[in-house]
C-alpha cells in the first residue's frame, strides 16, 4: 500500500532558530533535521511522498520549503505560512505561488494554538485572509487546541469554499484520558463538509510508553466523526521522536485503523491527502518530468 506522510517538518538551526523547541527543555529535537535524515526511515515505512509543514511564523521559511520541494522528489506538497491578517494577503499568496517551487504550495497554516485569543479564527481580518487563501486555490491547516475548536468550526462555516485540514486532532488530552468536551467539539467541526482531519501527532499527547489502548478511544472519535475519506495519516516527524521512532508512528496509525476495509485504509494513508492537497497519483504523474517538480497537479483541487 502506497503511503503519503501528510505532515512532517525539517529545520536548520544554523539558518533559523526554532524558539518553540527551547520551551521543551533538553530533548532530541534540539538539532537540525533534514530530508536526508527522514529519507531512510520513510523508505523503511513504505512512504512514497510527503507533505512538508511550516514550523515558525517567519515569511522566509515558506519560499525555502518550496525550493526544497522543487529539488527533492520525496516532497509532494508544502503547507506554508503567510500573514493572514495582512492587507496584501492576496498578493502575498500570488507571489508565493508564482515563485520557485510555487506549484508545491498546497495549504497555509498559522500557529493558532499560540494565540491568546481563543476566538482568533472568528476575527474579521482573519476570515478575510482565509477567503483569500480559498481564492488562491489552497487549503488551510488548523493547528489549534481543544478550546479553540468552536472558533475553527465557525471559520469553516463562514468560509465554506475553503478546505480546512485539522492537524493532530486538535491535540486531545490523551494522558488525562479526557474525551470531553473535545469529542463533542470534534464532531461539530466534522459536521462541516469542508473539514478534514489528520491522524497525526497523537503519540506525543499520550503518556510515555503508552500502548495502543491509550490512543484508540481518541482515534475512534476522529474516525467516527470524519470517516476514512476525510482522514489522512501524518507522522509529525521529527516531533514524534519525543515518543516514538518513525516506523513506530506508522505502525501505531496502522493499528488504530486496522478495522477498516482495504479501500478505507488506502484513503487514510494516501487517497485523502492526494485529493485534498492535489497530489498527483502515479498515473497522473507519469507524463511529467521525473524527480523534484513532478508531484503537484497544476489545476485547482476538485470540491467534494
Amino acid at each position: 500500500m502506497s503511503i503519503i506522510d501528510a505532515h512532517h517538518h525539517v529545520w536548520d538551526l544554523s539558518v533559523r532558530d526554532q524558539p518553540w523547541i527551547r520551551g521543551l527543555g533538553p530533548s532530541v529535537l534540539q538539532r537540525s533535521f533534514s530530508m536526508a535524515d527522514l529519507r531512510p526511515a520513510a523508505d523503511r515505512a513504505g512512504v512514497t511522498g510527503t507533505v512538508l509543514v511550516q514550523t515558525v511564523t517567519v515569511a522566509d521559511e515558506t519560499p525555502e520549503m518550496l525550493a526544497l520541494a522543487a529539488a527533492d522528489p520525496l516532497i509532494a506538497a508544502v503547507v506554508g505560512w503567510t500573514d493572514l491578517t495582512a492587507p496584501s494577503i492576496a498578493d502575498d499568496l500570488a507571489r508565493l505561488c508564482a515563485g520557485p517551487g510555487g506549484r508545491y504550495l498546497a495549504s497555509i497554516r498559522h500557529q493558532v494554538q499560540s494565540e491568546p485569543d481563543r476566538d482568533w479564527l472568528r476575527r474579521p481580518d482573519v476570515l478575510r485572509g482565509l477567503r483569500a487563501v480559498a481564492a488562491a486555490g489552497l487549503c488551510y491547516d488548523l493547528i489549534v487546541l481543544p478550546h479553540q475548536l468552536p472558533a475553527a468550526s465557525y471559520a469553516a462555516a463562514a468560509v465554506p469554499e475553503l478546505d480546512f485540514v485539522l492537524d493532530h486532532g486538535a491535540k486531545p488530552e490523551i494522558t488525562a484520558g479526557a474525551l470531553e468536551p473535545w469529542a463533542t467539539a470534534i464532531r461539530e467541526l466534522a459536521a462541516r463538509p469542508n473539514a478534514v482531519c489528520k491522524l497525526s501527532g497523537l503519540v506525543t499527547e499520550g503518556p510515555p510508553g503508552a500502548a495502543r489502548a491509550a490512543f484508540a478511544p481518541f482515534a475512534d472519535v476522529i474516525l467516527g466523526a470524519f470517516g476514512a475519506d476525510r482522514l489522512m495519516f501524518g507522522s509529525d516527524w521529527p516531533v514524534c521522536l519525543l515518543a516514538s521512532d518513525y516506523v513506530g508512528v506508522v505502525a501505531l496509525a496502522q493499528a488504530l485503523v486496522s478495522g477498516l476495509s482495504d479501500a478505507e485504509r488506502a484513503a487514510v494513508f494516501a487517497g485523502t491527502a492526494a485529493r485534498v492537497y492535489r497530489i498527483a497519483t502515479p498515473a497522473e504523474d507519469a507524463g511529467q518530468e521525473a524527480g523534484g517538480g513532478s508531484w503537484r497537479l497544476p489545476t485547482k483541487r476538485s470540491r467534494r
